[in-house]
């Protein structure tokens, strides 16, 4: 059960879950929707179901990571240490098989096609990114990035669902303002993830230079420089916090109440005392900084609770 544990990363589906459900804490104190009809069952369903997705990922990812895993990190390689490899396939496929059919009945359920379109979205594009497109220069750093902006979006659709909105983002549904900054407050967060997920990955591809050299993996350190993609690194990590001073303060485009204004510049304060880590001392700051990063994501993610104080 623990390498099992540890080959899903339980902590990171732990994440998820804590994510999806800060953003139906805040939607649901929100004024928009305090009289929606909430459906807590397909809510857990849709939660359970981006959950065990992503751990489908995990696993096919170790699955054909076994080789650059030996040499970057040894002491993590699970499946053919621990798990038989075909054991680790079956897991994978029983995990998007129930995953798709939990899309299917909410799509049926609420006559919308956007739960199976993510959900085979996600399927496809991290068994591709496991068997070919992690190979491939900056593209990799996306589609995790990507998926991870996805999961407070695919939040909000569900209560977009909800309030008889089948049709994401639709232009021919008129809404309030308070209802455009409640959603923009998420939307916000989740531009964040995007971009501090992205640097986070291109600081992990630094660590992984030795490994991906013998899987053939086109990382950008290796076609730039450790150098220059940490420098690039610290760059994307100061974006949240330039967004966040424009969002709020000059532009009014999303409404935080006073702990979640000081979650949020504790925040950027975590990236900007990266960057000053990196300047200082260079590449020994490197795992410093990674774990800087994920304290930076941490205080974004309670942002969602605190702002429904």
């Amino acid at each position: 059960m623990k390498y099992f544990l540890k080959l899903i990363r339980a902590k990171n589906l732990l994440i998820i879950v804590m994510t999806m459900i800060g953003v139906a804490v805040y939607l649901m104190k929100s004024n928009s929707y305090q009289k929606v009809d909430f459906h807590y069952l397909d809510y857990f369903l849709l939660i359970f179901s981006t959950m065990i997705i992503a751990a489908a990922g995990n696993v096919i990812n170790d699955y054909f990571d076994v080789k650059a895993d030996r040499i970057n990190k040894p002491e993590k390689v699970i499946i053919a240490k621990f798990m038989k490899p075909r054991w680790a396939i079956l897991w994978h496929w029983t995990f998007n098989l129930v995953a798709f059919l939990i899309a299917v009945y909410l799509s049926v359920k609420y006559e919308t096609l956007i739960f199976v379109f993510v959900h085979l979205l996600s399927i496809n594009l991290l068994w591709f990114y496991s068997v070919q497109l992690k190979r491939k220069l900056i593209i990799s750093n996306l589609i995790i990035a990507f998926l991870t902006a996805l999961v407070p979006l695919l939040s909000v659709w569900f209560f977009k669902v909800l309030n008889e909105s089948s049709i994401p983002f639709s232009p021919y549904r008129e809404e309030s303002w308070s209802t455009y900054l409640d959603y923009s407050f998420i939307y916000f967060l989740a531009i964040c993830a995007f971009i501090q997920n992205f640097a986070r990955e291109i600081n992990k591809d630094i660590h992984d230079i030795q490994g991906d050299l013998v899987a053939h993996v086109q990382s950008l350190p290796m076609k730039i420089g450790k150098e220059k993609a940490a420098y690039l690194t610290i760059i994307l990590i100061q974006i949240p916090l330039i967004l966040f001073i424009f969002g709020f303060y000059l532009f009014d485009w999303f409404q935080v109440n006073k702990v979640t204004m000081i979650l949020l510049l504790l925040s950027g304060a975590v990236n900007f005392t990266s960057a000053l880590l990196y300047i200082i001392k260079k590449e020994s700051t490197l795992t410093w900084i990674n774990h800087l990063m994920k304290w930076s994501m941490f205080f974004g993610l309670i942002c969602l609770f605190s702002n429904s104080l």
